[in-house]
């Protein structure tokens, strides 16, 4: 356990987040994604769905400012047009932890290409389908440096 860091981040998971660079992307991904085949790093967080571990690593890891988009959402039935409750749920969060930061919805072969590219990739135990959200990391500014 450690002061100000929340339970349900592991060890593996700390780990990968700390050795992520500016720019690099993680993937958290629902029980049924294929992540084990696509993933370069894989961490399992089996017995947990995806929203609390959403929370839980926007907590502690910077949202990359420095682009246009920074979070992508996957689409029901690989239309991006389309959203299920969780979807609001991802984006809720997204809000309360990064405002101003739209999540961007991409088309299934879209999302598919972007997560196999990801530095690592967090499976959960999210039953709900389409549950699944890239997040691409930023950087924490010195205390003098002021924010673009």
């Amino acid at each position: 356990m450690l002061i100000g860091i929340p339970a349900l981040l592991g060890p593996e998971l700390l780990a990968i987040l700390r050795g992520m660079g500016h720019g690099d992307e993680i993937a958290l991904v629902d029980g049924n994604y294929p992540a084990e085949q696509q993933a370069t790093r894989l961490v399992r967080a089996d017995g947990h769905p995806l929203i609390p571990v959403l929370d839980a690593i926007l907590s502690i890891l910077p949202v990359d400012d420095a682009v246009p988009e920074a979070l992508f959402r996957a689409s029901v039935r690989g239309d991006p047009s389309l959203a299920d409750p969780v979807h609001h749920e991802i984006e809720a969060i997204c809000a309360k932890r990064v405002p101003g930061r739209k999540v961007v919805a991409l088309a299934g072969a879209d999302f598919y290409a972007r997560v196999k590219s990801a530095h690592a990739i967090v499976a959960t135990s999210e039953p709900r389908l389409y549950a699944n959200i890239i997040i691409r990391k930023g950087v924490i500014y010195p205390p003098e440096t002021k924010k673009p």
